[in-house]
This record gives C-alpha cells, sequence and structure tokens, in this order.
C-alpha cells in the first residue's frame, strides 16, 4: 500500500511532523511511504524577505508532488501551517488543481488525513484541520484523524499541540519554538494509524 505525506512547510515545522507522520507510517508492515511537498508560489526573493528561504534549503531534495501523483496513493497525509485559521495559499492552490481527479473519482475511497501548525497555541490549528477536512470529503476519502488512543493529547501540564483532528505544533510567535516530542509522538502515532486503517480498506 502507498502512503503520501504531502506538505508545504515555510520555516521546517510542518517538515519536521511530516517526517514523524512518515515514521510512524513506516512502523506498519507493508506501507511503501514517500514524503513529496507541494510547489512554492513565492519568490525567491520574497522567501528571502520574510525569513523563510534558508530554512526551506534543509527539505530541498524532498520530491515536489505532481496533482496526479495523488491518485497512485492508497492514503494521503497531508501537512499545513495554518494561515488566519486556514491551509496555507500554497497548499490552496495545489488542492484548487485537482479538478481533474474529482471529476474521475480518482481519490474516492482513499484514505485522508490532516496535520497542522500554528504560531500560537489558539492559532487555528483545529479550524485549520477541519476546512481542510471539507476539500477531501468532495473528493469522497475516508477521513482518519488522532484518536483520543493517544493519550498524551490529554494532557494539561504542558502546552502543546494535537487534537483529535489531527496531530500538530506551534510554532510560536517568532518560529523559533521546535516541535516537542508530545506533538512529534502524536505525528508518529497519526502516521501509523492512518497506515494502519489502509492496511485494512486495501488487505
Amino acid at each position: 500500500m502507498k502512503i503520501f505525506v504531502v506538505f508545504y512547510s515555510a520555516y521546517g515545522h510542518i517538515y519536521r511532523m511530516a517526517e514523524a507522520v512518515a515514521q510512524g507510517a513506516r512502523e506498519v508492515p507493508g506501507a511503501e511511504v514517500s514524503l513529496l511537498r507541494v510547489p512554492e508560489t513565492l519568490s525567491e526573493e520574497l522567501l528571502k524577505k520574510i525569513g523563510a528561504f534558508d530554512a526551506q534549503q534543509t527539505f530541498a531534495h524532498v520530491p515536489i508532488c505532481g496533482v496526479e501523483d495523488l491518485a497512485l496513493a492508497d492514503a494521503v497525509i497531508f501537512g499545513t501551517p495554518t494561515r488566519f485559521g486556514n491551509m496555507c495559499g500554497q497548499m490552496r492552490q495545489f488542492l484548487d488543481g485537482t479538478g481533474g481527479l474529482w471529476v474521475k473519482g480518482a481519490l474516492v475511497g482513499k484514505v485522508g488525513s490532516v496535520f497542522a501548525s500554528s504560531g500560537t497555541q489558539h492559532g487555528g490549528q483545529e479550524s485549520t484541520i477541519l476546512s481542510f477536512h471539507t476539500t477531501l470529503l468532495h473528493h469522497g476519502m475516508i477521513i482518519v484523524g488522532l484518536p483520543y488512543t493517544f493519550a498524551e493529547q490529554t494532557q494539561t501540564d504542558i502546552v502543546a499541540g494535537c487534537s483529535p483532528y489531527g496531530a500538530s505544533t506551534i510554532a510560536g510567535n517568532t518560529g523559533a519554538r521546535n516541535p516537542v516530542e508530545q506533538e512529534l509522538a502524536g505525528a508518529r502515532y497519526q502516521g501509523r494509524h492512518v497506515a494502519t486503517i489502509t492496511a485494512r480498506l486495501v488487505g
């Protein structure tokens, strides 16, 4: 079974979460996991101005996902930073190009899942994931989240992301905060959970 982890990352936070998601998915026997990124829409000059260019060089080796590639997967786990409570523009533009897949019903019955990041603790992680689900439902995908069997998401003694909708991380106001172990554990759990369910469907 083929599991695609398709992400956009500006400063590396979602990339680190995507690596953890892929790691978890690879733990399931029979899972062939591919880490892919959506095309950048900003110029190199602008990326440098906003301080994202150097961070993006750390994952420039990751192949770019083509829209038609999605049809090859049995499950797609999407990762996006939050922009005003919604997915980022790069991911939105990528998904807006999937009309041809929709016409053919190419994603119907495939598993879809989402993880996210935001600058602040209540910066729209849940609304981003939930609004992302709308697109997946229009494609007829089977949505999988992060169940409460990942018990760490019930902790209240630390500031961290993750909800039943999907794994998430907090970047901080300056972007200096890296994903903590609880958030990475949630990402690994989500990847493993998606792959486990996909294996049952494919089998």
